[in-house]
């Protein structure tokens, strides 16, 4: 009964805005995994580069030391990454903008790979407003972002959020085809149980939320991440399985060029 009205109200918000995307449940240890992201922020920007192990095993991933990297725009600009350890590789030179392409090349025991995204314009996060409802006699809290999405048709956003800067990051994407160009309706559902690993929200907790603006495949990535995990988004890391990558030659893992704002809520 605890969580029964969270899952109905999530079902109710997402079962007419979302499609059904295929997954394949093969086993993908060994393989490369590339995580790398670029905003309209300051940098420098990184991009990680590890290999993927089985599920059964702890989540330490090898890293990769010895690839090429080199990020560029469609400006012509291009910057050969530097190695800082950890599996990372480190961007000095680029400043995301809004409306430009990015392209990532990786050469990586003996195969190259290649990715590609478009940064799309802010979207003005404009504050978060607080609710709260009875499960099975407990509170439960929840956010709602302030927003008003664009005219246009196709945009897409991804919402991280943590609770007193913990480094569990939950994840919640949002489209607008059932919401287009209007003020913003979907609510990010706070953690309410323990048991998960989560902590439960309550009030005096400091909430700190990221709005992400993002393209389409870095949509489709996270919406079929979050089926795998659950709805409740990872703490990190890449999952057994094999979201939809937007990164060639069979690499897991994703590059997204995005904007970044960021409110903070204390709840009450």
């Amino acid at each position: 009964m605890k969580h029964l009205l969270l899952i109905i109200l999530s079902l109710f918000l997402i079962v007419s805005c979302e499609k059904e995307i295929n997954l394949d449940l093969e086993d993908q240890s060994g393989k490369i995994v590339i995580e790398g992201n670029i905003t309209d922020q300051a940098g420098p920007y990184f991009v990680r580069i590890t290999k993927s192990v089985a599920f059964t095993q702890s989540n330490e991933y090898p890293a990769i030391a010895d690839a090429q990297v080199t990020l560029s725009d469609d400006l012509g600009q291009t910057e050969i990454l530097d190695y800082a350890g950890n599996g990372f590789y480190q961007a000095f030179n680029f400043q995301g903008q809004p409306g430009r392409t990015y392209t990532l090349k990786i050469l990586a025991e003996g195969k190259e790979y290649i990715a590609q995204s478009t940064m799309p314009e802010a979207v003005e996060f404009e504050g978060l407003e607080q609710d709260s409802f009875l499960v099975a006699g407990e509170l439960s809290y929840t956010l709602l972002p302030i927003f008003t999405d664009p005219p246009a048709l196709g945009n897409r956003y991804l919402f991280r959020y943590s609770v007193n800067g913990r480094s569990k990051t939950n994840f919640l994407e949002f489209s607008d085809n059932v919401n287009n160009g209007l003020p913003n309706q979907r609510p990010l559902l706070l953690p309410n149980d323990d048991e998960d690993g989560s902590v439960k929200v309550k009030p005096g907790d400091e909430i700190i939320v990221e709005m992400n603006c993002i393209d389409d495949k870095i949509y489709t990535y996270f919406s079929a991440l979050l089926q795998l995990s659950g709805g409740g988004g990872p703490g990190g890391g890449i999952t057994p399985t094999n979201p939809p990558s937007n990164i060639s030659n069979g690499a897991l893992g994703y590059f997204s060029a995005h904007t970044v704002r960021v409110k903070t809520a204390t709840i009450e």
